[in-house]
C-alpha cells in the first residue's frame, strides 16, 4: 500500500502538488512501456523510409537517438503515433495512436491508485485527459515556422484551464511521471506552489505563439515557480488549478513522460467523448475495468466517430474552454 501519511497529505493542501519516490516498479510497469514503445518507433521509422521521408530507419540506435533522428530528417514529431488519446479535430479512420497493454497496466498500477485514493478517494475513474510525451534534446531538433525548436517548454497552464467548462468542479488530480530519470537540465515539470488556493485563471491562444494555450505570464507569480526532477519510479501528483509548465530539454538524453488524470468516479471528465474507466472502487469490485483490449478498441470506436466529428474547421464537439487573446 501505498497511502500517504497526513505529513504528505498536509504538503499537497498547502503547495498544490507532491513528488513521491519510487512508487511505480519500473520492472513491471516501466520497462514493459519502453519495449512496446520501441516496436511503436520501429514501425515508424519503417513506414517513413518506405516513403521515402528518412534516409534509414536508423536500426543500431537506442530509443533517444532513433526518434531524434526522425523528427531532424522529416521536421515532424510524429507525437500522435505514440500517444494514447486522440486530437481534437481533423481525425481521420487511421489516425495513428497507440493503446498498448503495458500503457493501460500503468493506469491501473494498485501502488499509484493507492496515492490517488488518497486524495480524491476510493471511487478512482481514469479521466482520458492523458498524454506521453517524448521531448529529446532541443538543440538537436530542428525548428519550426514561430522558429522555436518543433518540441519546446511546455507552458504554463492549469489543468482545470485546459478542458471544459463543466469539468471546472471536478476534483481532477493529475500524476506525472518520467520514463526515465529526469534532472532539471533534461526538462522536468515546473510547479508554482500554492497556486492552486487562487482562481481558476484565464488561459489563451494566440497569446504569444499561434494556437498555444497558456496563461499570461502577469496573471501569477512565475519567479515563484519550482522545477520537479524526478528518478524512474518516481511520480509528482498535482492539483487541477496548480499552474505549471516545463523548462527546456537541454541534456543530451530523451525526456519521456506519462501525464496522466483521475476523478472521482461520476464527476464531468472534461472530454466527454473520450472513453474512461473506472480504475477502482472499494463499494463495487466488479465495476472495476481490467481488459486491455476492450480499453483499446473503445479508442478504436471513438476514432470512427471523431472521424465524423470537428472536421475541416467546424466545431461539433468542444474540448476545452480557452479563448483567443491575441
Amino acid at each position: 500500500m501505498a497511502l500517504l501519511t497526513k505529513e504528505q497529505l498536509d504538503y499537497f493542501e498547502e503547495f498544490g502538488f507532491l513528488p513521491l519516490k519510487d512508487i511505480i516498479d519500473p520492472g513491471d510497469i516501466l520497462d514493459p512501456i519502453i519495449l512496446e514503445y520501441h516496436t511503436v518507433l520501429d514501425n515508424l521509422c519503417h513506414e517513413l523510409f518506405d516513403h521515402g521521408k528518412i534516409s534509414s530507419t536508423f536500426e543500431g540506435l537506442d530509443f533517444g537517438k532513433r526518434i531524434t533522428k526522425v523528427m531532424q530528417e522529416t521536421g515532424e514529431v510524429h507525437a500522435q503515433y505514440f500517444d494514447f488519446t486522440l486530437p481534437f479535430e481533423d481525425v481521420k479512420e487511421d489516425t495513428p495512436m497507440w493503446f498498448g497493454e503495458a500503457i493501460f497496466n500503468s493506469l491501473v498500477c494498485e501502488n499509484l491508485l493507492d496515492v490517488v485514493e488518497s486524495i480524491i478517494g476510493p471511487e478512482i475513474y481514469s479521466t482520458p485527459v492523458q498524454h506521453v510525451r517524448i521531448k529529446p534534446p532541443e538543440k538537436y531538433l530542428p525548428k519550426g515556422k514561430n522558429g522555436l525548436p518543433i518540441i519546446a517548454s511546455t507552458a504554463y497552464h492549469q489543468d482545470a484551464g485546459v478542458v471544459t467548462e463543466d469539468a471546472e468542479d471536478t476534483n481532477m488530480l493529475t500524476v506525472w511521471f518520467p520514463i526515465f530519470d529526469t534532472p532539471v537540465e533534461a526538462g522536468p515539470l515546473k510547479v508554482v506552489p500554492g497556486s492552486h488556493n487562487g482562481k481558476l485563471l484565464r488561459h489563451c491562444t494566440n497569446y504569444n505563439i499561434f494556437n498555444l494555450i497558456e496563461i499570461p505570464k502577469h496573471l501569477f507569480d512565475e519567479n515563484g515557480a519550482v522545477p520537479v526532477p524526478l528518478n524512474k519510479g518516481d511520480i509528482v501528483v498535482f492539483h487541477n488549478k496548480t499552474v505549471h509548465g516545463s523548462l527546456s530539454n537541454v541534456s543530451e538524453n530523451v525526456r519521456w513522460s506519462f501525464d496522466i488524470r483521475y476523478s472521482p468516479t461520476g464527476q464531468n471528465t472534461g472530454r466527454q467523448i473520450f472513453p474512461g474507466f473506472v480504475a477502482r472502487s472499494r463499494k463495487d469490485r466488479d465495476s472495476e475495468f481490467r481488459d486491455p483490449q476492450k480499453w483499446k478498441a473503445m479508442w478504436e470506436d471513438t476514432r470512427h466517430k471523431m472521424s465524423k466529428l470537428n472536421q475541416d474547421g467546424q466545431s461539433d464537439f468542444k474540448f476545452h474552454r480557452s479563448v483567443d487573446c491575441a
